[in-house]
């Protein structure tokens, strides 16, 4: 007898709601710890799935994008709409739509519920937030409302885990039940529009599902209008010009129509269900908020916690990152010393090791940042930072969401770029990624103190305003590339800055954990592996050829002249054999294959007044902008300087490596600030291009920032040394 194994198909619960509803707390109340983080093929927005387990029974939920509404202007906000109609994967349509509202906006937010109940599928409408609305002097009948919306409604505090329990058996329920035999209750709009909607669905074949037919009426230049056009040809706009021409003269006209169906349907069904007091009353929130957001006072406490999260980024960080680093070099170390020279030992140690070192270092600014982010966040203080912000952001064609991720670059463009993320408009999310590798990070001050100190003279306020105007270059540029972007490739008008202000609240510890660690761990899983991969071609190119022009190996005669390095030689002898291996690793670098492209490139190089040891320095550093010191070192047989060096010595030149370019012919003031100005503007940094990979989903981004930035840098570069050069 043959028995047919057959899989039964787990049942898929999407979650929608607006922005500031605790859609992601509930989701997190749902899934607990079984949840994944991921993106659907072509899209840049994150979505998250995760497992219900309830009575033996197994539910998967997807936590969809917030939006206030499903007329999507981008592809990202599309999302939704494609997921719940099963566009993005045909077995993975949902079985049911869990619409999440703010019990104390509740009008507000049924409008996206109503535009849910037009796709056709099981609807549970969640009342969150119940106790704040009940503190407002409201009070929701939500049996009635059940009745009047056609619907199953639950009331929860979803951070506090009330009902939860009644939630899940709804949702048990709900799928356990006939849905097709209840009755649909949604807005009916007038006549005359659903007579364009049948008209323009005959048009279209009937190829384009009801919904989506009566989202190209409604939404003017929306997502679905320009895909369907590119599909149709430009008679299918002629006949949508048509149909809302008509509409318009029928007293019906778009897209004023639809706010004006829903929201009378809307007030209808919750008129004998909530109850309000006569006057809102005054709450402790707006008196906060009348602080908080002021033009003056709201300003300077935003400053002020901005500059608490820069010093954190810029002061706390580093000494861990510095003990990561650290472990990481014992480690190295114990493996160099119990190998014999060789390939595969520069590999594990110069390569692996290393692109270990540079994926790793990152993580305490990435996991801080989130973490002040997810606190800022859930606590409301985010939603008024971004408010104060927008006026300022607005002239570069920015919202003031993109302040955050701005700043957060000046300590490491990578969790910068990353928080991106809480900008919900696709065209202002590229423009502010693209941009944030123009702030000065962190790992670009190692070469600003070399340069700065060796030949800026002993006047530290001459090196004050050099530092200053550097970190004051890509704040000035960042604005004038965006605006650039906002006119150009990524063409749109400045949004309009809508945002709700939400609650204040204790933020909640395990929301706060929750999201550092996700952040920190896809950054390593997903992220590392191509840094790690682009320290390998860096390590390879700087390593081969490995022998000499009499076949000797170079890393046998570094290893033969530091055997005889001992405690009981004298001074000069041990000077004698340091200088002497640093001959050798310099000699090795200039016959690497990095070191052949040099010369090749010096061309390129010299109308910015580099020779090739400049720009091999210069290509070297592309896994991390800091290369460039230990690589100028090794250059120019100091051996491998280390960055840390170079901070210890801050802007006094002190150092063997100041003095050894000080004696360079090539390197002059003008070479120097050429040097500079090229740092500041170009994207030497695998770490973000990787991460802008990640972030947009696609290569082109990336790509696209690192040709306009060193185009940027080359031009800067050469401004400043043709110019400087006269004086």
């Amino acid at each position: 007898m043959i028995y047919a194994m057959i899989a039964v198909r787990t049942p898929l619960l999407a979650l929608v709601g607006n922005p500031n509803t605790g859609k992601t707390t509930l989701f997190n109340a749902l899934a607990g710890m079984n949840q994944r983080v991921g993106n659907y093929p072509g899209v840049t927005v994150e979505t998250k799935k995760g497992k219900l387990h309830f009575q033996s029974q197994d539910f998967e939920i997807i936590d969809l994008p917030g939006t206030y509404s499903l007329a999507a202007r981008s592809p990202d906000e599309m999302l939704a709409v494609d997921v719940i109609l099963g566009h993005q994967n045909k077995s993975d349509r949902p079985d049911a739509v869990i619409v999440i509202v703010d019990a104390s906006n509740l009008d507000r937010n049924l409008y996206l519920a109503t535009q849910v109940l037009d796709l056709g599928l099981p609807v549970i409408l969640v009342l969150n937030m119940i106790d704040v609305a009940t503190g407002q002097g409201l009070t929701i009948d939500t049996e009635k409302l059940s009745a009047n919306l056609g619907i199953p409604v639950v009331p929860i505090q979803a951070n506090k885990g009330v009902g939860l329990d009644q939630l899940k058996a709804m949702i048990a329920h709900t799928l356990a039940t006939d849905w097709a035999s209840r009755e649909r209750k949604r807005p009916e709009f007038p006549a005359a529009f659903e007579s364009e909607s049948r008209r323009l669905s005959e048009r279209l074949n009937g190829d384009v599902p009801e919904v989506l037919v009566r989202r190209l009426l409604l939404d003017v230049g929306g997502y679905i209008e320009t895909h369907l056009i590119r599909g149709h040809g430009p008679e299918l706009a002629a006949e949508l010009q048509a149909a809302r021409q008509r509409l318009s003269q029928a007293g019906c006209p778009v897209p004023a129509i639809e706010a004006r169906t829903r929201y009378a349907w809307i007030r209808l069904a919750t008129k004998e269900c909530v109850q309000r007091p006569a006057q809102r009353p005054f709450s402790w929130t707006d008196h906060i908020d009348a602080v908080l957001t002021h033009k003056i006072f709201g300003t300077v406490i935003f400053m002020a916690t901005m500059l608490l999260i820069f010093l954190m980024l810029f002061l706390a960080a580093p000494p861990i990152m510095k003990w990561i680093n650290d472990g990481i070099d014992g480690v190295a170390k114990m493996i160099s010393d119990s190998m014999t020279p060789g390939p595969l030992r520069s590999l594990i140690v110069g390569g692996i090791f290393k692109g270990v070192g540079s994926i790793l270092v990152f993580l305490p600014q990435i996991m801080m940042l989130f973490a002040v982010i997810a606190v800022l966040e859930d606590c409301g203080y985010m939603a008024r930072a971004a408010f104060l912000m927008d006026k300022l952001m607005s002239k570069a064609g920015l919202s003031g969401k993109s302040f955050i991720p701005l700043l957060s670059s000046l300590a490491c463009a990578v969790p910068g770029i990353m928080s991106a993320r809480v900008i919900d408009q696709r065209r202002d999310r590229l423009a502010t990624i693209v941009v944030a590798p123009l702030m000065s990070c962190s790992a670009r001050l190692p070469v600003y103190m070399l340069l700065i100190g060796a030949f800026l003279g002993p006047h530290f306020w001459v090196q004050g305003l050099t530092l200053f105007g550097l970190y004051c270059l890509g704040l000035i540029v960042a604005p004038v590339v965006a605006f650039l972007l906002k006119r150009t490739l990524l063409r749109g008008e400045t949004p309009v800055f809508v945002m709700e202000m939400p609650l204040y609240k204790v933020p909640s510890a395990r929301l706060v954990l929750r999201r550092t660690f996700d952040a920190g761990w896809m950054f390593l899983r997903r992220a590392g592996t191509l840094i790690l991969a682009t320290m390998v071609v860096i390590w390879a190119l700087l390593y081969f050829p490995a022998n000499d022009a009499n076949g000797q190996s170079f890393e046998e005669q570094i290893a033969a002249l530091e055997a005889k390095d001992s405690k009981d030689l004298d001074k000069a002898a041990r000077e004698k054999i340091k200088d002497d291996v640093n001959a050798v690793r310099s000699a090795w670098k200039q016959e690497s294959v990095l070191g052949q492209i040099g010369k090749f490139m010096e061309p390129v190089f010299r109308p910015l007044g580099w020779d090739w040891k400049i720009g091999m320095a210069a290509m070297a550093s592309f896994p991390a902008r800091e290369v460039m010191v230990g690589t100028l070192g090794v250059i120019y047989g100091e051996g491998e300087v280390e960055s840390d060096d170079i901070a210890k010595s801050g802007f006094r030149g002190d150092t063997d490596l100041s003095k050894r370019l000080q004696q360079e012919h090539v390197f002059t003031v003008p070479v120097a600030m050429s040097v500079l100005v090229f740092f500041a503007l170009c994207c030497q940094c695998a770490s973000t291009l990787v991460v802008i990979r990640r972030e947009t989903n696609s290569w082109t981004w990336p790509a696209f920032t690192f040709v306009y930035m060193t185009v940027l840098a080359y031009v800067g570069a050469f401004i400043v040394f043709q110019v400087g050069r006269l004086f």
